[in-house]
């Protein structure tokens, strides 16, 4: 009898202490973060590529490049292309200078007649002559200078193709270059350097791993009970327990996730929601945490 009583405290005490352990937290889930996949942008060899697992990488920053001494190449040759074309631009005060001194001339033998023609020394069609060779060298002018900036503008439009596919280098250029999107941490590598590599090809993962996220799920139930925004302890396994943030609530049910639960409760239908933790370094995706609310 007394053995049967031992045996039947123990139950209960087991039993009590499943329950307390029920009771500790309201929802489960695994942490998580948001992922970056950097992919390259060019085709070509891989010369340089700085990144390994568990790097810590800020935004910006260069971590490698592509071959593009063939893009180079081509943008000396364009450059070369429009030095020769607009090598053949006039010089227009240089080609106009023979007229400017004529016109100089002619207004200075204007000025002289109309002096004349002041003291009765001369006739007033000698100056309407005077008058009428300044006007026509003015023209000549501005006709030999129309015609020298028709020639520049049509050098230029000839230049300017070739400065649209220098343009194009360049962006090809700064996309060889392997530039890091984000801070955060390299979770995997995905290329060697010397590897041959094309657009859209992963290169590595990285997040952003200083806040964290944990996707734990809750009963219908328990909706009334959470809010974006609404601050929650979040416990952690042999952690100290932390404070997260709501960022997120599912408007649809969905079946319990196999690998958080029993396969008794995976029938339920629950709601996911995102908590956002500040990560000290000691949290990993992937680990296991509850939340209390």
């Amino acid at each position: 009898m007394k053995k049967h009583l031992i045996i039947l405290i123990l139950v209960a005490a087991t039993l009590s202490a499943c329950n307390k352990k029920e009771a500790a937290y309201d929802a489960s889930g695994t942490f998580e973060a948001v992922e970056t996949i950097v992919s390259a942008e060019a085709s070509g060899n891989i010369k340089s590529l700085d990144v390994e697992e568990g790097q810590v990488l800020k935004a910006g920053q260069v971590v490698g490049y592509i071959d593009s001494i063939q893009l180079i190449l081509k943008k000396k040759q364009l450059q070369a292309q429009i030095s020769a074309v607009l090598s053949g631009r006039p010089d227009i005060s240089a080609q106009t200078a023979a007229l400017q001194e004529q016109l100089r001339q002619a207004e200075r033998e204007r000025d002289r007649t109309e002096n004349l023609l002041k003291a009765d020394a001369a006739t007033r069609k000698q100056l309407d002559d005077a008058v009428s060779q300044v006007a026509i060298v003015k023209k000549q002018i501005a006709a030999t200078q129309s015609s020298l900036g028709i020639t520049t503008t049509n050098l230029k439009d000839q230049a300017a193709p070739l400065q649209a596919q220098i343009q194009q280098i360049d962006d090809q250029l700064d996309k060889c270059r392997l530039t890091n999107p984000i801070d955060g941490t390299v979770l995997t590598k995905y290329a060697e350097a010397g590897e041959v590599t094309s657009p859209g090809k992963a290169v590595y993962k990285i997040a952003a791993l200083n806040t964290i996220i944990l996707r734990a799920y809750l009963k219908g139930d328990q909706l009334s009970l959470v809010k974006p925004g609404q601050q929650v302890k979040v416990l952690v396994d042999n952690m100290k327990d932390q404070t997260g943030t709501i960022e997120w609530i599912s408007n649809k049910a969905e079946f319990t996730p196999k690998t958080i639960q029993t396969k008794e409760e995976r029938a339920n239908l629950v709601y996911a929601l995102k908590v956002r933790v500040h990560n000290d370094g000691f949290l990993k995706i992937g680990m296991y945490g509850e939340i209390k609310l």
